[in-house]
């Protein structure tokens, strides 16, 4: 098969490459791969577009190699493309919360065997406005935190650098709450919040049970909501969302739908946060594109 093999240099402690370069030389030697074009980005924005302009006849599967950041744009662009051509994520960030939930393999010869065997998987998107979002759209406390960390901090200090800028961020963020209106077939929700995630798959953060009934090709948004709370209650709360146990917590909202209205006061001024990525900000429709992509899959 032809593949373009799209690559973010800074994701992953800058190793990713290198694994990268000795998946391909695999596939070539076994000619599964016949014809192999590597585009290196430098800069945003750059992914989607090496995505979004492939001619059809160009490539038959298009690799993302890079974190959560980078597949985004890589689904953006193939999005903007209108392309089915399908994708594989070889995952090189500090977090990587789509590639776990789908068990994508880490370790070269499990990753070239996945490939040779070529199963798709159909899955959903998420488009917030007109952004589409792979694993997450969120907002309110600590959600900037992925695209608030510097990119050479992510590099050398993996997860821990996200931990640090949160624990920062948090005793001022606390107070920060917002009034919100979340309009949807199943619900409809006046509240004074602390933050709002809307997720596509059950791992975000790197909380591996954040949205526990959520499926990749249901449908389906998980909208998980945290009221407004004291110091007191919310550090408790913290430690049911690393166990799983959160959903039954007084100070949770959690359902699913297939789009969903958020808007807030006309003095606020709430952005989104995609997939680790600056979005849009407040108001928003967010809605799900069943079987939007074709994913290689164990």
């Amino acid at each position: 098969m032809k593949v373009r093999v799209i690559i973010n240099p800074s994701s992953g402690r800058q190793t990713i490459q290198k694994q990268a370069y000795q998946i391909i030389d695999k596939l070539v030697a076994d000619r599964t791969f016949t014809q192999v074009e590597i585009i290196q980005t430098s800069g945003a924005g750059d992914a989607m577009r090496a995505a979004r302009d492939l001619k059809p006849w160009q490539t038959d599967l298009v690799m993302a190699v890079g974190g959560d950041g980078t597949v985004n744009e890589v689904v953006n662009g193939l999005m903007a493309g209108n392309h089915k051509t399908p994708l594989t994520i070889l995952p090189a960030g500090t977090v990587n919360d789509f590639a776990y939930s789908m068990n994508i393999p880490k370790d070269t010869a499990t990753y070239c065997d996945m490939l040779r065997k070529f199963r798709l998987r159909e899955i959903d998107a998420g488009l917030a406005g007109d952004k589409y979002f792979l694993n997450v759209a969120a907002g309110g406390v600590l959600t900037d935190v992925a695209y608030k960390t510097p990119s050479d901090a992510k590099t050398v200090l993996g997860p821990l650098a996200y931990l640090i800028n949160g624990a920062m961020d948090l005793p001022g963020q606390l107070w920060q709450t917002v009034p919100v209106r979340v309009e949807s077939d199943q619900e409809l929700i006046e509240d004074e919040i602390m933050l709002f995630i809307i997720s596509n798959t059950r791992s975000v953060g790197g909380f591996r049970n954040l949205a526990p009934q959520a499926s990749v090709d249901d449908g389906l948004l998980d909208v998980l909501i945290v009221r407004k709370m004291s110091w007191i209650d919310f550090l408790p709360l913290l430690f049911k969302l690393v166990n799983g146990e959160h959903i039954s917590h007084k100070g949770i909202i959690y359902f699913q739908t297939e789009k969903l209205h958020i808007s807030c006061g006309n003095s606020c001024s709430v952005p989104l946060d995609l997939d680790g990525e600056e979005g849009d900000h407040l108001p928003i429709t967010i809605s799900t594109v069943k079987g939007a992509l074709r994913l290689v899959v164990p």
